[in-house]
């Protein structure tokens, strides 16, 4: 083995280890620092891997070492703590190691781009005299320019200068241009926010902050479970202000995109300070401008979804999970990690708070507080001293419902907005109609790569499946009997729209779901209209039900209750309870405005629906958590999901089959249950079937091991290309 030594690297492959190879020729070992990238040879490509070890000696015979190509990096990209938790998340997840760094980072250091690439900037070559009195806004550029010696197209945009101005005086000859190295920028100055103008907390509020800060200094969790419009950010913003005025950046993370801008407004009015956004709408050189800022710490303030969590900090100080109990914090392809949890690992890794809040927490995070693991902080009456809305079931069996709503709903409808309020109409179900069938035959339009029928769409007219995305024309007759009365049956939130519309010409019904804010802006138009206040009806989905504010609503009208009564998921009374409480949460903000929630229901007398009728969450969830003891489920239990999927149906039960057999014995020993290999509820999505192996073991421990040891039979089994193997570990989904 040469003196050299050997870089251990993680490339971007699915395989569960560290590759050996040779430093470059004419390097040396010591420059190669943990976190740095480098491209190296693999099989026949050339990969961007990341050097995580150095070591003197390799398991494989020296003449079989490859040296790698070239360093990219001279720094590491990923701080000892963050490289200390993407090396813990891989090993969690039991996910490959090189997929984990690389699917932290933005894609274009994935493709090997250098951190800071060079910007263009210009200088002036002449002065303003040099242009005629008329043309008033080139001379303003130029004085700009010659003032500040140099300037980058985005600072001169940020000054109120278009590009073509700066290419009309290029065209002159008035400037030169250059290609510069683009250089860090500075840290943010640290800033004393706490303004007069900002809201005096009331008694509850003041408790959660210095009950908070009483934890001191280095890691600690809290969970603030505050109903909805308790003022749980600005609690966040109390705790955020301790942090900026130190000089260290707090990380805030958000369920979903649609909750994005009106965060950003509210923190940038708030602190003044810079700010970094990260989030899937992004472009690639955005995303990469946002972690440089976040990295370099001239970011004060990072606001995020999901992904935001691995976005690195130069000094952390708090981190922030807003909504925590929201699924989409839970990655479902690829890397499987939940972010709300490995933001808790990486507040314990980088010895830093963090905040979970919640006006419905998750019941795992619920538990953690009761057992004391958590700090709870409870927030349990509304800012401003408005009351909770009061919610109404109305049992709709056996009733007509022209529109989908009731008789007594379409009277409150009216009655509040003749008194210039607004409306919230809640259904969960985007398009026109969930069924397009024949009443003569029986026939139903389903999709033909998945195990779900068609969604049919008014705008634009056609069916589509919303889970691979396929669409079809609406056919004119039965495909099977030929007759040409089609019909279709359900709700969605296109057929309520037209509806209304027809009902309430005179008032504006504004549809909120994924395919009216398709495009940038899109979402944030529509709140913008809500915003001014005026009587309106609002039509949603979940996109509305949680975080917004919107002190205008007084009615909130839940189209149908029933979803989560019945469902196969065991999660899923929990998500309906969520979900009706975090819709009631949007009626009734305005202390001047009493709200009222209706909550049709074709099962009134459900003993779970009238428990979160009548009780508060808390005692609601505590009545779960009973019901979840005695099942030996989560969070008194731990889950791993195995999914196989393929074309063929046999190869994907035949693999599992083989799995269970390798395990069954050391699951016994371990006393780690097994369920399956079964179909999955949805048993066939995009063209593949899909199988599932549940464990569930209450040792987290003894789970983990049997996994490992399914990880590696899985890799030595080496299946085919078109028969895939996941491993999802806690979770959050089991349809």
């Amino acid at each position: 083995m040469p003196e050299a030594g050997i870089l251990r690297v993680a490339v971007p492959a699915p395989l569960r280890r560290l590759f050996d190879y040779l430093p470059p020729e004419g390097q040396q070992i010591t420059r190669f620092q943990p976190g740095c990238r480098i491209r190296v040879p693999f099989g026949r490509r050339v990969l961007t891997g990341f050097v995580l070890e150095t070591a003197q000696r390799s398991e494989i015979e020296p003449a079989q070492l490859k040296p790698a190509l070239a360093p990219v990096d001279s720094t590491p990209l990923f701080s000892p703590a963050m490289l200390a938790l993407l090396r813990w998340s891989a090993d969690y997840y039991h996910h490959p190691i090189g997929e984990v760094l690389a699917g932290a980072v933005p894609a274009r250091l994935r493709r090997g781009a250098a951190l800071y690439g060079k910007t263009e900037c210009w200088s002036a070559v002449a002065g303003p005299e040099s242009l005629s009195a008329r043309a008033r806004r080139q001379r303003e550029l130029l004085a700009f320019i010659i003032a500040r010696q140099r300037v980058t197209r985005p600072e001169a945009a940020a000054a109120g200068f278009s590009p073509d101005l700066l290419r009309q005086l290029a065209g002159k000859g008035l400037l030169r241009k250059e290609n510069r190295p683009e250089q860090p920028a500075p840290a943010f100055a640290p800033c004393h926010c706490a303004g007069a103008d900002r809201p005096k907390l009331n008694p509850e509020q003041a408790e959660a902050v210095a009950r908070f800060k009483a934890a001191g200094e280095g890691f600690h969790c809290a969970l603030l479970n505050g109903v909805t419009g308790s003022g749980k950010t600005e609690v966040y913003m109390r705790l955020m202000e301790e942090e900026l005025a130190a000089g260290r950046q707090c990380l805030v993370l958000v369920p979903e995109i649609g909750l994005t801008p009106q965060t950003i407004e509210r923190f940038r009015q708030r602190f003044g300070l810079p700010l970094a956004v990260f989030h899937s709408g992004l472009g690639d050189s955005e995303r990469l401008a946002a972690w440089r800022h976040a990295g370099e710490g001239s970011a004060a303030i990072l606001i995020g979804t999901r992904s935001a969590v691995f976005a690195p900090m130069a000094r952390p100080g708090l981190i922030v999970v807003d909504e925590e109990h929201d699924a989409s914090f839970k990655q479902q392809e690829g890397f499987r990690y939940s972010a709300r949890d490995l933001a808790v690992m990486r507040a314990r890794k980088e010895n830093i708070g963090i905040v979970l809040g919640s006006a419905t927490p998750s019941l795992e995070s619920f538990h953690n507080a009761a057992a004391g693991r958590f700090l709870s902080l409870e927030l349990r009456s509304r800012a401003g001293g408005s009351a909770p809305a009061r919610l109404l079931p109305l049992d709709i069996a056996n009733q007509h419902l022209p529109g989908g709503l009731s008789e007594l709903a379409m009277r409150k409808i009216s009655q509040h907005l003749e008194a210039g309020n607004q409306v919230l109409v809640f259904i969960n179900r985007r398009g026109y109609a969930p069924v397009l069938h024949c009443p003569l035959c029986g026939w139903m339009a389903q999709c033909e790569d998945c195990s779900a029928l068609l969604t049919v769409h008014a705008e634009p007219a056609c069916q589509r499946c919303h889970h691979c995305d396929s669409r079809r024309n609406i056919p004119a007759r039965c495909p099977v009997c030929r007759q040409d009365d089609l019909a279709t049956a359900g709700l969605g939130t296109q057929q309520i729209e037209r509806f209304l519309r027809r009902e309430f010409p005179a008032t504006p019904v504004l549809r909120i779901d994924r395919d009216s804010t398709k495009g940038r802006g899109g979402f944030k138009a529509l709140l913008s209209n809500v915003a001014k206040g005026e009587a309106a009806v609002l039509i949603g989905t979940q996109m509305l039900a949680k975080g917004h504010h919107f002190p205008g609503i007084t009615l909130a009208v839940i189209v149908d209750a029933d979803g989560g009564l019945f469902s196969p998921d065991f999660r899923g009374q929990e998500q309906m309870a969520q979900l009706i409480t975090q819709v009631a949460g949007r009626a009734g903000r305005d202390s001047d405005r009493p709200g009222e929630v209706l909550v049709q229901t074709r099962h009134a007398e459900h003993d779970t629906l009238r428990s979160i009728i009548e009780l508060s969450y808390s005692e609601f969830a505590s009545h779960m958590l009973a019901e979840r003891r005695a099942a030996a489920m989560p969070p008194f239990a731990h889950l791993c999901l195995v999914r196989a999927e393929s074309k063929d149906r046999a190869a994907a039960l035949g693999l599992l089959r083989r799995a269970r057999g390798e395990i069954e014995a050391e699951c016994r020993r371990r006393r780690v249950r097994l369920t399956g290999p079964l179909p999955a509820p949805m048993e066939k999505r995009q063209s593949r079937y899909r199988m599932h192996l549940l464990l569930r073991g209450e040792n987290r421990a003894g789970l983990h091991a049997i996994i490992a040891f399914l990880t590696r039979h899985l890799e030595a089994l080496a299946p085919p290309r078109n028969l895939r193997c996941h491993i999802d570990v806690d979770p959050i989904d089991l349809l």
